[in-house]
């Protein structure tokens, strides 16, 4: 696939997700193989990392998402959430498998954690593909983790930029000066 001129470089290619997930893949079936996990994925970034993570899950599971938003405008995160989309399963007492894109400030996470647990699973935990940890506000961790990712504007394999680049096979930078002439933004909140 070409490389849109809007990108920097790339930073993680198609092989290293594929690999990283199948490693991913493995610790997790080792983890919930017999247990049938619901893996819930936060929509809409999570769907190419989620996709390709169950595929690689040689065990019954089931899936569902969720939507949710977290910023008042879109250079700021609010410290709320609100759900647009719920889950349709009723996770009481199932192990819960929360499957996310990028981990950026924490503060989606965190309170979405809290809204699961309100519903009393028997485990919950996180699967995140990317984690940028300078930008933590807090204490969110992956059980699951696939790369830290410096602190910088990324795209591709589900992540956008103005709802473009979600379908790129990689993980590639953005120019700084693609984004912040449009809106400032230089991260994203969850």
């Amino acid at each position: 696939m070409p490389w849109p001129e809007e990108l920097e470089r790339v930073l993680l290619t198609q092989k290293q997700l594929e690999d990283k997930i199948a490693e991913l893949a493995a610790q997790i079936y080792r983890d919930y193989a017999n247990k049938n996990p619901v893996l819930i994925g936060i929509l809409t970034g999570a769907i190419v990392f989620m996709a390709d993570l169950i595929r690689a899950l040689p065990m019954d599971l089931s899936i569902d998402f969720i939507s949710v938003s977290s910023y008042e405008d879109a250079t700021t995160h609010s410290g709320r959430v609100r759900v647009l989309k719920d889950c349709s399963h009723d996770i009481r007492g199932r192990h819960v498998l929360i499957v996310e894109d990028i981990v950026d400030t924490g503060l989606t996470l965190q309170h979405l954690r809290h809204i699961l647990q309100d519903r009393q699973p028997a485990s919950l935990r996180l699967c995140c593909l990317l984690d940028k940890p300078s930008r933590r506000r807090t204490n969110v961790t992956a059980d699951y983790l696939g790369f830290e990712v410096p602190d910088e504007f990324v795209v591709g394999y589900g992540l956008d930029y103005a709802e473009k680049y979600r379908n790129l096979p990689y993980v590639g930078v953005l120019k700084e000066d693609a984004y912040r002439k449009t809106c400032g933004v230089n991260s994203r909140g969850a």
